[in-house]
C-alpha cells in the first residue's frame, strides 16, 4: 500500500474511487488485525474551484481539495469512531487504534452494529452524477464579473454584495466488513449573485442562486444577475402589515423547508426518543388526501440521488405520505433497531424527497389565495419539533385579491406544524429541483400573520 494521498484523476476519475476503495480495504482488514469484531468506513474527496467578485474587483479565489475517512469499530456492540485526513498506512494504524480505545472504555449499546449482512446492496445503478466543467479561474472570474454587471445595470440604486461561482467534483466511498464497498463520483456546479438596494427606508437585499450536477444546465450569468437585481427591487418600499389570520403562500424555495420540518418530525431518532409532535401519527391522515410525499433516490443526475445509503443499504423509491395518511417513519438501522423496525435505507437521510401537486404556477396560486402573504425568506429558528409551534420571521409581499400589493417588513408568521400540513390548500406545478426535496409552492391556510 502507498504511503500517499490519493490525487485526482481528471483524465480517469474512476482511478480515484478505486484508490480509496483500496483505502477503504485496508481500513477494514486493520482494524480486523487489531482485534475490532466490526468495521465500517466512510470516505470522500472532493476537489473544486470557487471565486468570488464584488464590485468589480476579483475577491477571492479558493483551489479546494477536500478529503476524510471517518471509521467506526465494534467491539462487540460497544463502538468507537475516529477520523482522518492522512490516508498513510501509519495515519490510518493509528486511527483504528485510537477508535479502538474509545470502544473498550464505551458503555455496551444492544442496538448498535452494522446492517444484518443480507441487506447489503448489491448491483449499484449508474445514476450519471458526475459531469465534470472545464472551467478555470479566469473564465470562472469571467463568468462572475458578467453575473455582477448585468445585475448592477438594471437599476442604479443597487449595489454589489457578491457574485460567486463554484464547481466542484469528487467521489465517495463507504465500506463494511461484511465486505461491502460501494462508490460513487458526483460533481456539483453553482452560481449565486447578492444584491443591496439603498433606499431612503434603508437598505434591502435579496440573492438568486442556480446549483446543478451539470453545468450547461446552470442559469446564465445574465439572466442571473438580472434575477438578483429584479428580487432585491421588489423588496423597496416595505410596509408593515396589520395581525391577522390568513392564507399563506410559501414560495416553493421555502416550502422545501416545510419538508425538511416533516422529514425531521418522522425520523427515528426523533420518534425512538419521543420527541416529536407526530409520534402517535403512525397509520393517521395528517395531509389532505391528495398529497402524496414519497422518495425518489435512483433519479438521474438528480442532485439528491444515492444508490446505497449511509450504513450500505441499497436506497429504493417509497412513499412516507399516501393520500395524506402516515405510512412509514425515515429509518436507518440503529434507530430501526430501536423501533424493532426494519431499516428504510435512509441512514444519513431522504433522498429526492418529492411532494405531488394540485394547481398551476405561482401566480396561478397568488389568484387562489386572493388575500394574504407571499413568504419569499423566513428568517430565526423558531419552531418546535416537540410541540409542533411555528413562529419564524418571514420577508415577502403582502397580496389583495391575487395581485401583488406591496413588500413587507417586520412580519412574524405563526402557527402549528400539524394544523399546517392538515390545512394545506394546493401545492403549485413550480417545482424547486435545486435541492434534495422536490417540491412547488404551497398554499397553508389559517395562519397568524404578526404584524403592527
Amino acid at each position: 500500500m502507498t504511503d500517499q494521498l490519493p490525487v485526482q484523476h481528471d483524465d480517469d476519475p474512476s482511478a480515484l474511487c478505486q484508490q480509496l476503495e483500496q483505502r477503504v480495504a485496508f481500513i477494514l482488514d486493520e482494524a480486523r488485525r487489531q482485534g475490532a469484531s466490526a468495521c465500517e468506513v466512510a470516505v470522500s474527496q472532493n476537489t473544486g474551484l470557487s471565486v468570488g467578485v464584488r464590485r468589480g474587483e476579483v475577491e477571492t479565489v479558493e483551489l479546494n481539495r477536500d478529503q476524510g475517512f471517518g471509521i467506526t469499530l465494534y467491539l462487540d456492540q460497544r463502538k468507537g469512531s475516529a477520523s482522518t485526513s492522512d490516508t498513510s498506512d501509519e495515519a490510518i494504524r493509528s486511527a483504528v487504534e485510537a477508535a479502538l480505545v474509545i470502544a473498550r472504555n464505551t458503555s455496551a449499546d444492544s442496538y448498535s452494529g452494522l446492517a444484518d449482512a443480507a441487506l447489503m446492496a448489491h448491483d449499484l445503478p449508474d445514476l450519471d452524477l458526475y459531469h465534470p466543467w472545464a472551467l478555470d479561474a479566469d473564465a470562472a472570474i469571467e463568468r462572475a464579473l458578467e453575473c455582477e454587471a448585468a445585475a448592477l445595470a438594471v437599476d442604479s440604486r443597487l449595489s454589489s454584495d457578491s457574485a460567486n461561482i463554484s464547481s466542484q467534483q469528487g467521489c465517495r466511498v463507504y465500506g463494511n466488513s461484511h465486505g461491502f464497498i460501494g462508490s460513487s463520483l458526483g460533481t456539483r456546479h453553482s452560481a449565486s449573485a447578492v444584491l443591496i438596494a439603498n433606499t431612503e427606508d434603508g437598505m434591502q437585499r435579496d440573492y438568486w442562486y442556480t446549483v446543478d450536477r451539470k453545468a450547461e444546465r446552470l442559469m446564465g450569468a445574465e439572466a442571473l444577475g438580472r434575477k438578483a437585481a429584479e428580487r432585491t427591487l421588489a423588496r423597496m418600499g416595505a410596509k408593515p402589515v396589520k395581525t391577522a389570520k390568513v392564507p399563506v403562500l410559501f414560495a416553493a424555495d421555502q416550502a422545501a423547508g416545510l419538508l425538511g420540518q416533516l422529514i425531521g418530525s418522522i425520523s427515528g431518532g426523533a420518534v425512538y426518543r419521543q420527541s416529536t409532535f407526530l409520534l402517535d401519527a403512525m397509520g393517521s391522515s395528517i395531509f389532505p388526501e391528495w398529497v402524496t410525499i414519497d422518495e425518489r433516490p435512483h433519479l438521474l443526475q438528480a442532485l439528491g440521488s444515492t444508490a446505497f445509503d449511509g450504513d450500505g443499504l441499497a436506497t429504493r423509491a417509497q412513499s412516507f405520505i399516501q393520500q395524506g395518511v402516515l405510512q412509514s417513519w425515515v429509518l436507518g438501522t440503529y434507530s430501526g433497531r430501536r423501533l424493532n423496525l426494519p431499516s428504510t435505507a435512509n441512514a444519513g437521510g431522504v433522498h429526492n424527497l418529492h411532494i405531488s401537486s394540485n394547481a398551476g404556477d405561482l401566480s396561478a396560486l397568488l389568484r387562489e389565495m386572493g388575500t394574504g402573504l407571499l413568504v419569499t425568506e423566513l428568517m430565526g429558528q423558531g419552531v418546535n419539533g416537540v410541540t409542533g409551534d411555528y413562529s419564524r420571521g418571514a420577508g415577502g409581499f403582502w397580496v389583495e385579491n391575487g395581485v401583488i400589493s406591496h413588500p413587507v417588513r417586520e412580519v412574524t408568521i405563526a402557527g402549528n406544524l400539524k394544523d399546517m400540513f392538515s390545512n394545506l390548500r394546493c401545492v403549485g406545478s413550480d417545482i424547486e429541483r435545486r435541492g434534495n426535496y422536490l417540491t412547488g409552492s404551497w398554499l397553508v391556510d389559517g395562519m397568524t400573520v404578526g404584524g403592527a
